[in-house]
């Protein structure tokens, strides 16, 4: 075939240079990526689901030598009734770390959603037999088996939300939480006398008073940080990747820093359902009794409330700092 200058084969070289000019520049590439690609996974999932597992292994374990330990089986009650919101949190955590680790890759929202719930089915059950193998053979072992895997299944469930980075930050901030609640019961007695915990009874209560909102204060604080520290972290990974998708946006960190308070409110809906009877039979040991689980359900919720609340404003105020430069940015170039 003749390649004169005036044939139509002799512009084809010239094609390839001129068809790149025809792309957008702001094509699918730097747009949003649809939920559940791979740059919409949450960051350390495998660890998160190590540590929650341990954490839930450590308060089964306490659960445990503080029920065998006590000499008489009224005792033994008073304890499991004390210590289950510790371990229905725990596995709240747990599940829904362990999920979120298990379906961090998928992207399909139905099979996420039924590998999470599946995932958090394996970790209930793993936990209820184990109890049902550790602890004694009482009537309060199968209310603990029977509300912690409720609670890992429920967590599980809570892992199959569209956005898995903002999941794995409640997942975080929970776990701190918890921990720092823990480390600091050593501190309560000494708060007790700061606060001015004298001989009387209406000076004991008003420390206790004290003490138990400086702890909630101090836990949503930690909660919210953490959770900001987290999504930040997600973030900043994100963009070392190149990925731009899927930005968390202010109501993700206000989830994620108030998680931590609605997984508290969550395990009280879940003591009083599944473990009600295991609540009445402490109730009704004595009195005395009755009164001290009453005020422990009620300083549940305050402090439920409190740490929702703390750690929500937390995060979001920790993630407005952020935005300051880049609205001046955004002015300087308007005026320009």
């Amino acid at each position: 075939m003749s390649k004169q200058p005036g044939s139509s084969t002799a512009a084809e070289p010239d094609q390839p240079a001129t068809e790149p000019a025809l792309e957008s520049p702001t094509d699918e590439t730097t747009g949003p990526a649809p939920a559940g690609t791979r740059l919409a996974h949450a960051p350390g999932a495998l660890v998160l689901a190590v540590l929650s597992l341990g954490w839930l292994a450590a308060m089964l374990w306490s659960t445990r030598a503080a029920i065998t330990s006590a000499a008489a089986g009224v005792t033994a009650i008073s304890l499991s009734a004390y210590a289950l919101p510790g371990v229905i949190t725990a596995a709240l955590v747990a599940g829904a770390a362990v999920a979120l680790a298990a379906t961090n890759r998928l992207g399909r929202a139905t099979l996420r959603f039924l590998a999470a719930v599946g995932a958090g089915l394996l970790v209930g059950l793993a936990a209820a037999v184990a109890v049902n193998l550790t602890y004694a053979d009482n009537a309060t072992t199968n209310t603990i088996a029977g509300t912690t895997a409720a609670a890992a299944i429920i967590g599980g469930a809570m892992a199959g939300a569209r956005n898995a980075r903002v999941v794995g930050g409640l997942a975080a901030a929970t776990l701190a939480a918890q921990v720092f609640v823990v480390l600091f019961s050593r501190a309560r007695d000494p708060l007790s006398d700061l606060f001015g915990a004298g001989d009387t009874q209406q000076s004991m209560l008003d420390a206790a008073k004290w003490v138990s909102r400086t702890e909630s204060l101090l836990a949503g604080l930690i909660a919210g940080l953490v959770a900001y520290l987290y999504l930040a972290w997600a973030r900043r990974r994100a963009e070392r990747r190149g990925g731009v998708a899927d930005q968390v946006r202010w109501p993700g960190y206000l989830v994620a820093g108030a998680g931590a308070g609605l997984l508290l409110l969550l395990t009280e809906v879940i003591i009083r359902i599944g473990g009600r009877g295991l609540l009445d039979l402490a109730a009704a040991l004595s009195e005395a009794d009755q009164v001290a689980q009453t005020a422990l359900g009620t300083s549940r919720v305050d402090n439920g409330i409190w740490v929702l609340f703390v750690g929500a404003l937390t995060a979001l105020i920790l993630f407005g700092r952020t935005l300051g430069p880049r609205a001046v940015e955004d002015e300087d170039e308007f005026a320009s």
